[in-house]
C-alpha cells in the first residue's frame, strides 16, 4: 500500500538535505521507499569521494540500493549502534508518523529506534493535521483471523495487503503478511500504539510515536527542517 503524491524533485532535496548529516565514521540507518533512496544515492556519492561510513538496511530494497551506490552494508547486530538513521513516512502530524507503505516498518522502527538521532525525509503531502492513513500491522500468518478480531474491537476495519504483479498477499521481508488498518482520525497515536502493541500475533505496527528527531521537508525550491 505504498503512499503516492510529492514530487521527484521534492523528495529528492529532502533526502539530500538529510544526506549532509552523514559524517565519516558513523553507523548510518538506511531506510525504505522513494525519498529515503535518494539519501542512499546521496550516501553512495559521498562514499565515492571518500566519506567512510557503513549502512544498516531496513529492507531487501535499501540493501540492494546501498550495494549498487557503493555503500559498504551491515546487519544492526554487527554493530554496537546507529548513529543516525534516515527514513520516509507515509504521513506525518506534530512529529508522529504512519510508516509501512512498502512493508518494511518493522525492521524500520527498530533501525529508527536504536538511532541516537532519527532524520525523517518527505515531500509536502506526508503532512497533515492529524493521522489518518491506514495503519500498516506486520502479522503472523497463522495469526490472521484472531488479530483482526482484535483490530475490529478497537474500531478498526482491516484488509488484507494484495500483491501486485502476483497472485495473494504481500509477504514482507520478515515472512509474515500485512493488513492495512482504517482508524479513521487518530487523535492519540501513542494510546493506539501501545493497545495494538498488546495484540499476540501482530509483529510490528506502522505508527512510530515519538521516534523522530527531525523532519526535513522539501519543496521544488528549498527544504524546511522541524526539530521536535
Amino acid at each position: 500500500m505504498k503512499t503516492t503524491g510529492g514530487s521527484t524533485e521534492a523528495k529528492r532535496r529532502a533526502g539530500e538535505h538529510a544526506a549532509t548529516a552523514v559524517e565519516d565514521g558513523m553507523v548510518v540507518g538506511l531506510g525504505t521507499g522513494s525519498t529515503a533512496a535518494h539519501a542512499i544515492r546521496a550516501i553512495g556519492a559521498a562514499v565515492d569521494d571518500g566519506l567512510d561510513v557503513v549502512g544498516v538496511p531496513t529492507s531487501f530494497q535499501s540493501r540492494q540500493l546501498a550495494i549498487e551506490e557503493g555503500v559498504p552494508v551491515v546487519d544492526l547486530d554487527e554493530v554496537g549502534g546507529v548513529d543516525l538513521a534516515i527514513d520516509g513516512a507515509d504521513q506525518i502530524a506534530d512529529g508522529q508518523l504512519i510508516k509501512g507503505g512498502g512493508a518494511a516498518h518493522a525492521r524500520e522502527k527498530i533501525v529508527d529506534a536504536a538511532a541516537d538521532r532519527f532524520l525523517v525525509v518527505a515531500d509536502p503531502s506526508k503532512q497533515v493535521e492529524s493521522l489518518d492513513h491506514a495503519v500498516p500491522v506486520e502479522v503472523l500468518p497463522a495469526a490472521r483471523p484472531v488479530v483482526e478480531r482484535r483490530l475490529r474491537e478497537l474500531g478498526g476495519e482491516s484488509s488484507l495487503r494484495t500483491a501486485e504483479r502476483k497472485d495473494g498477499p504481500v509477504v514482507t521481508d520478515n515472512g509474515n503478511v500485512v493488513l492495512d488498518c482504517e482508524f479513521g482520525t487518530i487523535d492519540a497515536p501513542g494510546t493506539l500504539a501501545e493497545r495494538l502493541a498488546t495484540i499476540p500475533g501482530i509483529v510490528e505496527h506502522g505508527l512510530f510515536v515519538d521516534l523522530a528527531d527531525e523532519v526535513h521537508v522539501g519543496t521544488a525550491e528549498d527544504v524546511t527542517v522541524e526539530r521536535l
